[in-house]
């Protein structure tokens, strides 16, 4: 319980650090990114705005091409610096060829620009960057390659995602240490609870052993008129009995001081044999036990603690049917795993109520009286369950109330 309560406390202590780590790169990078798409606009607005061969001052474009459009529809070069339009040509045969082939891959960038309705943005074909601007003569557009911005981003988003998963291993060591010291106050005082349990219940079954000698030797020499005195000693008696055991079951099951002896047995022998014994018991309560058992199902487990978990559900059940009723088992296989049923009739329990079957010493309103027990037979059942890697679950409506088991089968 405490490993499961130190993983939660680390589970929700690095989700929120993770999702706070998320934003704040996220925003490095997009902020990142908007500004070297700002820089770079900012860039193409002076290309624009130069003159050829002018000196330039300050922070300038390393590559960028100019190209004025007249309204004849004519494109002109009028700044070219560092571009390199055969970059983008298959194939060079000569330079003719080439001069030919760079007015014609030219041309197609012009087209596509021209083509587009945003005065700026990106020519992702080309790598290119765009700005144009109309002017009293047409229009003029400047191009710059996007290429060292996209290798900029990326080698920012490598080293972003090493920051990231550094900075989220360190956190994460830092938070299962923290989570240590966050719960040692709780498995303290759960230890001292558990040790309380399991002590007390070893206290008290020495005077309910001789509280029950006794009273079977009073029964002995005493008359009619003690005698049901002496017979409610006893029942009690067997009924605390039967508690100190529960509880001292349940403690054992939460410290781990109770080793369960593994190992492979028939599963459908043992839910069989239990079943045959409480045929009797559903007699004389007045209920009729049906069962339909698939034969060589085998499990891994402790056969002990098995019988136990299958008597714990249909004693449960025995109890809470209405007279008259049928109580049915089923046991089948289904995939990998086998499947438990015990159902029984009656009035459907309400959702609130079915959440907290398994809690302990939790009973429904409407089954407190007329019954015995301490609401801890399911909490027992659960605990079997768990240790055996299954799952237990109750469902509950108009037409039965059903436990389910579900125990992974052995293979072959």
């Amino acid at each position: 319980m405490i490993r499961k309560l130190r993983w939660k406390v680390v589970a929700l202590t690095m989700g929120t650090v993770a999702a706070v780590l998320v934003l704040a790169l996220v925003a490095v990078f997009f902020s990142s990114r908007t500004s070297l798409e700002s820089r770079s606009r900012e860039l193409l607005q002076q290309a624009l705005q130069e003159v050829p061969d002018s000196g330039r001052t300050g922070q300038q474009l390393n590559s960028y091409l100019t190209v004025e459009i007249y309204p004849t529809g004519t494109a002109v070069v009028r700044d070219r610096r560092n571009f390199d339009l055969s970059r983008y040509l298959d194939d060079e045969d000569g330079d003719d060829e080439a001069d030919q082939d760079e007015s014609e891959i030219l041309a197609e960038i012009l087209e596509e620009c021209l083509e587009r309705r945003e005065d700026a943005g990106e020519l992702d074909d080309y790598h290119l960057l765009y700005l144009r601007e109309r002017t009293p003569f047409g229009m003029r557009i400047a191009f710059t390659d996007s290429s060292l911005d996209r290798s900029t981003l990326q080698a920012m988003t490598r080293s972003i995602a090493l920051i990231g998963l550094a900075a989220f291993a360190v956190l994460f060591g830092f938070s299962y240490l923290l989570s240590g010291l966050i719960t040692r106050p709780v498995e303290r005082a759960w230890q001292e609870q558990q040790r309380f349990l399991s002590d007390a219940s070893h206290e008290l079954k020495t005077p309910l052993t001789v509280i029950m000698s006794s009273a079977d030797l009073l029964a002995q020499n005493t008359g009619e008129e003690g005698q049901g005195y002496v017979d409610n000693i006893r029942s009690e008696s067997r009924r605390m009995k039967k508690l100190v055991e529960s509880m001292l079951t349940l403690a054992r099951a939460d410290d781990g001081g109770h080793k369960l002896v593994f190992a492979p047995l028939d599963w459908s022998d043992v839910v069989t044999d239990t079943a045959l014994l409480f045929e009797p018991v559903a007699f004389e309560a007045g209920r009729q036990l049906l069962y339909n058992i698939d034969e060589d199902l085998r499990v891994s487990g402790d056969g002990d603690k098995l019988r136990q978990l299958v008597s714990v559900l249909l004693d449960n059940a025995i109890k809470y049917a209405p007279e008259g009723t049928p109580i049915r088992l089923t046991l089948a296989a289904e995939e990998k795993n086998s499947r438990l049923t015990v159902e029984n009739g009656g009035e459907p329990m309400a959702p609130e109520v079915v959440a907290h079957l398994f809690d302990r010493f939790y009973r429904a309103d409407s089954s407190r009286s007329g019954t015995e027990g301490f609401g801890l037979g399911l909490s027992i059942a659960q605990s079997i369950v768990k240790e055996h890697r299954g799952t237990i679950r109750c469902e509950s409506d108009s037409r039965s109330t059903r436990f389910i088991v579900t125990l992974p089968l052995l293979k072959g």
